[in-house]
């Protein structure tokens, strides 16, 4: 589709759940909001806009009490789960939900699918892009699985670091993850520096 950008912007899991008064707070994440509402006001990603969220059923092995790491969070329709109220998303943004079966953890915007019933990838390849611009929570987990899916894949990556924040199980999780995904090729950059 030659009319569609090749550049598009990924926001990974803005959601209550990640925010202050959560059920999963990542430190520091109500601060990427603001940073991503000004890369939704960029003129060169507003035509095409992803946005992929955690969506989980009430048991899943994702969570402690069924054999995973984590509380309780995002499980699907409760207002954990929603976006940031302030995240500006317009009204034809992309979702891609992920993480809804009881055996899967849903780490990666890859493993989502949109509305449509496409998976993340199929979507892409249909519309052209080849240029993926990232942001959300959290660094050490979505974000990064999410960044070396797509290099993966072949896309282009640039990640805005002043947009993303990580939850830091170990310390030092989020400084790796960074590292870990501009060795596999991803760009850093910050919102206010980034030009589409």
């Amino acid at each position: 589709m030659p009319d569609q950008p090749t550049s598009t912007l990924l926001i990974v899991d803005v959601q209550n759940d990640f925010c202050s008064g959560g059920a999963l707070v990542v430190q520091n994440g109500d601060r990427v909001v603001p940073v991503l509402n000004r890369a939704l006001a960029q003129p060169g990603l507003a035509g095409l806009i992803y946005a992929s969220r955690d969506w989980h059923p009430p048991v899943t092995v994702h969570f402690k009490e069924h054999g995973g790491v984590w509380p309780v969070h995002c499980v699907a329709g409760t207002d954990g789960a929603r976006f940031h109220p302030d995240l500006q998303l317009p009204p034809e943004t992309i979702i891609v939900t992920k993480g809804g079966t009881p055996s899967t953890h849903g780490y990666s915007a890859f493993e989502g699918t949109t509305p449509s019933g496409e998976t993340l990838l199929e979507d892409l390849r249909r519309r052209g892009v080849t240029h993926l611009v990232v942001g959300g929570l959290a660094t050490d987990y979505c974000v990064r699985q999410s960044v070396l899916d797509a290099l993966k894949a072949g896309f282009e990556v640039t990640i805005l670091t002043d947009a993303i924040a990580g939850v830091d199980l170990q310390p030092g999780d989020s400084a790796r993850a960074i590292e870990e995904m501009t060795e596999a090729g991803a760009l850093l950059t910050t919102a206010d520096a980034f030009t589409p």
